[in-house]
């Protein structure tokens, strides 16, 4: 029986286990130019030497105008990379495989003067309106969707992760309430989301899985369902995504108490549906953060990986800790064994 800790394999993909720390922001940037910093290279390495099998960078933007804040990652130059490949190469020589989420905020790029969107519509009456993107520059959005994977895989990463949930852009483009365009990119919800899947594609070693992370469904009034993202994730499937990392909201505030978003595992329904629904692996996440939980998502096979949040956050060692709990056998490092019980591992 599959567990927690049973390695994975996909594509050239090999994970020594099913833990990933999933991307969160760290709005760390010191001087507002996109790179890495000192920080960001001791929050992932410290999660690498904690023994968490795959940890996906932050998002990370395409564009300048593309991030949520200015203080955030970006992947718009050439620049980014020698900070990024140092953070992989760490975290390589710890055991943990490395991922980075690339995206571009959209409506949702707070620093921006004037962000940009499908259409002309604000996140909320505190937002600034932002300015539709013409055709053509639609295509060149995808362009640099291209050149942000380049650099990422020149970066030394072992998977690619495109953001297409929480009301970023590839998601605003999807979603209906959000997407009133009249041209090929209106009348085909999936388009820009398809193309920047095969511009990525065009990028990544042949062997490199393709992750996308998608809002599986919408908690507003008149937004998407299950039902509409098994149809828009068959598409990416078909355009080159090999495995879904399954979310949920993002165009409005998740419900009040009691609702969605404020119980464990209430997004895990949607990854073992995505999974089982399109065949392919998915990641499972969402107040997944006790052990016994995160493990029975494994050994009831709802999803391949499960994404630890908040808890990574507040325990570097949230993997090694696991093992102790659940009395699994992984590697401790040597510096660290005094600290731990001394059972076989």
């Amino acid at each position: 029986m599959k567990d927690l800790f049973t390695p994975y394999e996909f594509k050239d993909l090999k994970l020594k286990n099913r833990v990933v720390m999933p991307p969160m922001c760290q709005y760390s940037v010191t001087n507002k130019d996109g790179i890495a910093t000192d920080w960001h290279y001791m929050h992932y390495v410290s999660r690498a030497i904690g023994g968490a099998g795959l940890i996906i960078i932050e998002m990370t933007d395409v564009d300048p105008d593309g991030r949520i804040t200015d203080f955030d990652l970006g992947i718009w130059s050439d620049e980014h990379i020698p900070a990024l490949a140092r953070i992989v190469e760490a975290c390589h020589s710890y055991g943990a495989k490395v991922g980075i989420q690339i995206a571009h905020a959209g409506r949702k790029a707070e620093d921006a003067v004037v962000p940009v969107a499908p259409s002309a519509i604000p996140f909320d009456s505190e937002s600034t309106t932002p300015r539709e993107l013409t055709t053509e520059e639609v295509q060149v959005m995808v362009e640099k969707y291209r050149k942000g994977v380049n650099r990422a895989v020149q970066a030394g990463v072992d998977v690619i992760e495109l953001h297409g949930a929480h009301g970023y852009l590839i998601h605003q483009f999807q979603s209906p309430l959000t997407n009133h365009r009249t041209d090929e990119y209106g009348q085909d919800l999936n388009r820009f989301g398809t193309e920047v899947i095969r511009a990525a594609k065009s990028e990544m070693p042949i062997g490199m899985p393709l992750i996308m992370r998608i809002s599986a469904k919408e908690y507003v009034d008149g937004g998407y369902g299950i039902e509409e993202s098994l149809k828009f994730s068959m598409a990416y499937k078909e355009a080159g995504v090999d495995m879904f990392h399954v979310s949920a909201g993002g165009e409005g505030p998740i419900a009040a108490a009691g609702k969605p978003g404020t119980h464990a595992a209430y997004q895990v329904s949607l990854a073992r549906e995505i999974k089982e629904s399109l065949n392919v692996p998915v990641i499972a996440v969402g107040r997944l953060d006790e052990p016994v939980l995160a493990n029975a998502v494994i050994g009831n096979e709802d999803a391949d990986l499960v994404a630890i949040g908040r808890g990574m956050l507040r325990n570097p060692y949230w993997t090694l800790e696991a093992s102790v709990q659940l009395q699994k056998e992984t590697e401790i490092p040597k510096q660290y064994e005094l600290g731990f019980p001394r059972t076989k591992r």
